[in-house]
This record gives C-alpha cells, structure tokens and sequence, in this order.
C-alpha cells in the first residue's frame, strides 16, 4: 500500500519538471544565528560558573572568554556545513 501511493506520485509528476533550486544560507544569516546561539550558550556558561565559583565576576569572565571563542568556532563550522551538499534537499 505504502508503495502503491510512492509510486503514484513518482509516476504522476508531469513529463517537464522545473530545474531544482539550490538554498544555501547567507553569510549574515549564519551569523546572527552564531549571535543567537552563543548568546543562549553564554547565559547557561555564567549559570554554571556561578554555582561552581560561587563568584559573579569569575563567572562572567569565564562566560565573556566562552561567549568569543565558540561564536567563531561555531561561524566556522557553520559555514564548513554549508559547503556539503550531503542531507540538503531543494524543492
């Protein structure tokens, strides 16, 4: 059954198909998600570090050395990722 309606829709896509679009993400677009994302992972850095030290000024020294080191990290990676073309998919 679960075939049969595969299938169907293989076989029912008409004879001319529109040339697929390839999305990759702006330059801007990874950055303000490496804001985004450090800025979440520095307030958990600052939470932990307080319980831990149990001083805010060591805490927020080691959240801003934190906050820096992974936004580049994370910019790096992210635009390594979006070289691959393995798992992307256009419509």
């Amino acid at each position: 059954m679960l075939i049969d309606i595969l299938l169907s829709k293989k076989y029912s896509r008409s004879p001319i198909q529109k040339p697929k679009k390839k999305y990759s993400e702006s330059v801007s677009r990874s950055v303000v998600k490496a804001f985004s994302w450090r800025f979440l992972g520095t307030l958990d850095t600052i939470l932990i570090s307080y319980f831990i030290t149990g001083t805010i000024v060591e805490a927020l020294s080691i959240g801003f050395i934190e906050l820096v080191t992974k936004m580049v990290l994370y910019f790096i990676h992210e635009r390594a990722w979006n070289r691959l073309s393995w798992g992307k998919k256009s419509e």
